[in-house]
């Protein structure tokens, strides 16, 4: 660093949260910020009011586009905190070599504001169900990481028509599952209970086996006969609705995909890895049946004030410029509904991910669901055009705890293919 850098006590950092013109910025790794206690900690989370801007993202080209994505200008004085003062010094020397200059640190975190119950921590309510690569390397090396008390688990690689991308480089001991074996081909919605029970028995799933989901991402192309066979982060999240709803009680998913695994550089297999069959599910599926909504629910929600459907899909598909599919005709989207925007097209999400494919920050997509009147008190049903954007926006919900998401399964598929729905098309209002 070319100029030195204010140390800054608690007891003055507690003086600024809640002040609008200070950014608190936490440059651990996001899994930590969630809630994952990575190095020690005796709480695990993140300072109220802090974003996250994981110093791994430092290293991007465009890193400082993020910084101003988030609304912290080089007029506010800007706070940075880390797992040590190493980690902040640098932050906070590419913080002004980029023209901010009221820039402090805050050494604490692990020494004080960690052990003092006093002092509140923030963090994702069901964390636990988004982990780390690190996580996912100690359950197989060990079979004992942090926040697991199982002693049976699967790790699965998910993927859409695609084994190809299982092939060509996986997490050691993975399986692959293919979402075709928990959703049919004609409408893409669940399969069900008997298919389901059968799919799951064959990949060794019981009710009570661990399983932990991820995909990889390989750049969906629209010009692809098969596009979402490249967008295997949301199929691996589709497959997460879909064994919760079945009944599985412990599902998590791999914060990030094999590119997270492939960042903390941990080695990849090429092994064909055989699976386990299982005899006995140990529960009468669906478990969880209110996590699905289907056709009828969804016109009930329609004409409820106490519920909304919500539309994950893009501007493009949302007034009717495109259909978003191959297959899909009709373009427009459910009168009423309301929207979520996910991003560019029906393969990518990313207004809810970061650049390297992990989650985005849960309190910013909270904050833009709110804006758009999507809260947390009503019964939401999440959609797409068949279900697997749908799938990871409420995944998204339920990681926050909100207490009545769902997955209105049919989604713009099923919708549109009935003459007697109607639609709307056109920029809402106009």
């Amino acid at each position: 660093m070319s100029e030195p850098v204010t140390d800054i006590s608690t007891r003055e950092l507690i003086s600024f949260t809640g002040n609008s013109s200070v950014h608190i910025i936490d440059v651990r790794p996001g899994d930590a910020y969630n809630g994952w206690r990575l190095s020690g900690e005796i709480r695990g989370g993140h300072i109220p009011g802090a974003r996250s801007i994981p110093l791994k993202w430092f290293n991007y080209i465009d890193w400082i586009e993020i910084v101003r994505k988030k609304e912290i200008l080089p007029a506010n004085r800007v706070i940075i905190y880390a797992y040590n003062r190493e980690d902040s010094e640098r932050a906070a020397g590419r913080f002004m070599s980029s023209g901010y200059r009221d820039v402090c640190i805050y050494t604490g975190f692990l020494t004080e504001w960690s052990p003092d119950r006093e002092l509140p921590l923030d963090f994702l309510p069901r964390y636990r169900h988004l982990v780390h690569p690190a996580w996912v390397k100690e359950l197989i090396n060990s079979g004992t990481p942090d926040e697991y008390n199982n002693n049976r688990y699967v790790l699965a690689h998910a993927h859409y028509k695609n084994r190809d991308a299982y092939l060509t480089g996986h997490i050691p001991g993975a399986i692959d599952i293919d979402t075709l074996a928990l959703e049919a081909p004609e409408t893409w919605n669940r399969r069900s209970p008997a298919e389901l029970k059968e799919a799951l028995l064959n990949h060794g799933i019981t009710a009570d086996t661990t399983v932990v989901l991820y995909g990889k991402y390989m750049h969906p192309d629209n010009n692809d006969p098969f596009p979402g066979s490249a967008a295997g982060d949301i199929g691996a999240m589709r497959c997460a609705f879909i064994m919760l709803y079945a009944g599985v009680r412990d599902v998590r998913v791999l914060n990030g995909g094999f590119q997270s695994w492939q960042d903390a550089g941990f080695e990849t297999s090429f092994t064909d890895e055989e699976k386990h069959p299982v005899r006995e599910f140990g529960a009468s599926i669906p478990v969880r049946p209110e996590l699905a909504v289907d056709n009828p629910e969804a016109k009930e929600m329609l004409r409820s004030v106490d519920a909304e459907l919500v539309c994950v899909r893009s501007r493009a598909e949302y007034i009717g410029e495109v259909s978003g599919y191959n297959y899909i005709e009709a373009k427009g989207r459910i009168p009423g509904a309301v929207f979520a925007d996910c991003g560019s097209d029906a393969y990518h999400m990313e207004n809810y991910r970061n650049l390297d494919h992990t989650t985005r920050e849960f309190h910013e997509i909270e904050e833009i669901w709110l804006k758009n009147g999507i809260a947390p008190d009503k019964h939401l049903a999440f959609y797409c055009g068949t279900g697997w954007r749908g799938s990871e926006a409420w995944f998204n919900a339920w990681l926050m705890g909100w207490p009545r998401v769902s997955v209105y399964d049919g989604g713009w598929f099923e919708w549109s293919n009935d003459p007697h729905n109607p639609y709307e098309t056109g920029i809402p209002g106009e």
